[in-house]
């Protein structure tokens, strides 16, 4: 594609004229950084250090000593399709620079480098989850084409190869141009997206435990939606991983 080779040669060109910098902070990174996959010390702990507890069904932030193994207050009366939630943190401060970032220009580069992030953050939650396969919410083909890379697939390759399962690239499709969600109501995003997805002929999940993954959660309506259609050709189950919880 035309558009990705020119963001590979202006990031090229970028890579020459300012030399290990941070991707997210575009701060100098020294040679301790080097490990941290092109981060700056302060940007690598921002980012992969979750410092508040969350709620294991839908991913949101809740206070320290509360029970979620059934949800939180707020999602015990929510329906969703998936079954449980991990993240990397809260869409906030440089995670959420970092999501910006990615969602814009040269943000392939970052999505990968994120990927690796929520690998090591997230390796031995997911392990104890038992994993099958690692599908990635999938971009319409337009904005797809527009924003020139998938971050949900670099996302989902990332920790595929952690997992050591297969990652099911085109599994899923989108196949409606969806408005980004900007509705108000919980309702509204479903309806938003409902009917968005279907999954290819042929795709083989049944009885196979899912990790369905994206960039950020905010009602968790794309992710649910996404994780019914997995569930109804065979899926045994499906949880999500996600950069950010809005």
């Amino acid at each position: 594609m035309w558009l990705q080779g020119l963001k590979d040669l202006v990031r090229g060109l970028a890579d020459l004229a300012y030399p290990n910098s941070c991707l997210i902070c575009d701060g100098p990174e020294s040679a301790s950084d080097r490990f941290r996959h092109g981060l700056c010390s302060d940007c690598y702990l921002a980012v992969s250090s979750d410092s508040v507890p969350s709620c294991l069904r839908c991913g949101l932030t809740v206070g320290p000593h509360l029970n979620t193994a059934e949800g939180c207050t707020v999602c015990r009366s929510q329906s969703y399709a998936f079954r449980s939630v991990y993240r990397l943190g809260v869409y906030e401060g440089r995670l959420r620079d970092a999501i910006l970032k990615i969602k814009a220009g040269m943000g392939d580069a970052l999505s990968q480098m994120m990927g690796r992030v929520s690998r090591e953050a997230l390796l031995d939650r997911l392990l104890a989850a038992r994993i099958d396969q690692v599908v990635p919410v999938p971009l319409h083909w337009r904005r797809e084409w527009a924003r020139g890379h998938n971050q949900s697939l670099e996302l989902a390759e990332e920790l595929a190869i952690g997992l050591g399962v297969p990652c099911l690239k085109k599994c899923l499709q989108r196949i409606r141009h969806t408005p980004q969600q900007l509705q108000p109501s919980a309702s509204a995003r479903r309806e938003n997206v409902r009917g968005a997805f279907r999954v290819r002929r042929g795709a083989n999940l049944s009885g196979k435990r899912i990790l369905l993954v994206d960039d950020v959660m905010t009602t968790g309506s794309t992710a649910s939606e996404a994780a019914r259609m997995l569930l109804q050709v065979g899926a045994k189950e499906v949880v999500v991983a996600i950069l950010a919880r809005r």
